[in-house]
């Protein structure tokens, strides 16, 4: 139950719940007043009819000793007291006042059916009107709630914006209610977010581009070294910390903004042999003969090869270095699945996504090949998504369907 049927159920309930109580109190109030005017009344007559019958006159509406006077009133008479009642045991409620003179009971009565009948109809108004103005209530309660919550709903939507990376994603500022001041602590938050992580950006940047140049001479210094086992992983050692170097640098870029894409139309299955032989080169041959291409149908799209090239070697390297061969790059249509034979992904990339720094196997790199598939896939307006399927491994799917634009390239 939304937010906004709480409170249109609460409005509504309490208008039910004053209507209710304002037409029991109106009612009460009512009959009250009439009995006592009745009553009043009655032993206003029941006197002159009490001083007649001492006069010997009796008129027609006056009762000596009826045999019909109901058995509240008459054991209050017997005491020597004057009373009244109110008899509903016949079709006609009947209004009884009784008293006694010497050893005889004078009574009066008089039909109770049209102050019956204005209660009757007093309650049908209450009824109707207490229907109305829940009815209203209810609406006005809906007009509210709704107001309400689009605006949490905006609220939660751009926060959940921010949280996807959108730091530009703010929230109109409106009147002086705790919504706005929501809002407010929402703006404030994503402000200092977004300072804080573009500070991080560009210290990780700055690290990057002055790691370079040493890294880069001492790649050269490796090359310089006599051959053997030692020289052997000096190169390793350094090539590697090259590659992290550009991939830090890497991310840095995709985290900017304005990042061209240059499009050109490719078949999907060029793209993805070209990929998979860039890994096969950059590996020597070594460790990436376990990968295999399956087309079952390839298609042109219009995109930047360059990147779709990177993600699908970074989306290969991690299954070689991660999972076990054999690592299978399946193109089916737009889109294309690599899958391998290993453990599957971590939980936590599953649920949140890959985190840079931050990989699923300890000592085995920083976690930064899958943050630049997703940033890349992200700059081409295409979505990468990640799985453990049920037959095992680990399978990352990259979905280019939005860039198609035929079938059948070769």
């Amino acid at each position: 139950m939304g937010l906004r049927t709480k409170i249109g159920i609460a409005i509504a309930g309490t208008a039910a719940v004053v209507s209710v109580v304002i037409g029991l109190l109106v009612h009460h109030r009512t009959v009250e007043a009439q009995y006592a005017s009745a009553r009043s009344q009655a032993r206003d007559r029941l006197q002159t009819a009490v001083q007649d019958h001492a006069a010997g006159i009796d008129s027609d509406r006056t009762l000596i000793d009826p045999p019909d006077l109901p058995k509240p009133l008459a054991d209050a008479v017997r005491q020597g007291h004057w009373g009244s009642y109110l008899d509903w045991g016949g079709k006609v409620p009947q209004m009884w006042a009784a008293s006694v003179y010497r050893d005889e009971v004078v009574a009066l009565k008089r039909p109770y059916e049209r102050e019956a009948e204005t209660v009757r109809g007093l309650d049908r108004v209450l009824w109707i009107s207490g229907a109305i103005g829940t009815a209203l209530a209810c609406v006005a309660g809906l007009v509210v709630a709704t107001r309400l919550g689009r605006r949490l709903t905006a609220s939660a939507d751009t926060a959940q914006r921010i949280a996807d990376g959108d730091l530009a994603a703010r929230l109109p500022l409106r009147g002086q209610d705790e919504i706005t001041k929501l809002a407010a602590a929402v703006n404030t938050m994503a402000d200092a977010l977004a300072g804080r992580l573009r500070a991080e950006r560009e210290v990780t940047a700055n690290i990057a581009h002055e790691l370079r140049t040493p890294v880069a001479g001492m790649v050269t210094a490796a090359g310089l070294l006599p051959p053997g086992r030692p020289t052997e992983l000096v190169r390793e050692s350094a090539a590697r910390l090259r590659e992290l170097v550009d991939d830090v640098i890497e991310v840095a870029r995709l985290d900017g903004a304005g990042e061209e894409v240059r499009a050109e139309v490719r078949g999907v299955t060029e793209v993805v042999r070209r990929a998979v032989a860039g890994v096969r080169g950059a590996a020597g041959g070594g460790g990436a003969g376990g990968v295999r291409v399956e087309v079952v149908r390839d298609v042109s799209v219009e995109t930047d090869p360059r990147r779709v090239e990177r993600i699908l070697v970074n989306l290969v390297t991690n299954a070689l270095r991660h999972g076990r061969a054999p690592v299978v790059v399946e193109v089916d249509g737009g889109v294309v699945r690599v899958r391998d034979a290993g453990g599957g992904f971590p939980r936590g990339l599953l649920a949140g996504g890959p985190q840079r720094f931050r990989t699923g196997a300890e000592g085995t790199g920083l976690g930064l090949g899958l943050t630049i598939a997703v940033g890349q896939a992200r700059v081409l307006g295409a979505s990468l998504r990640f799985a453990n399927p049920a037959g095992g491994g680990a399978l990352a799917e990259l979905d280019l369907t939005g860039a198609v634009v035929r079938d059948g390239a070769g």
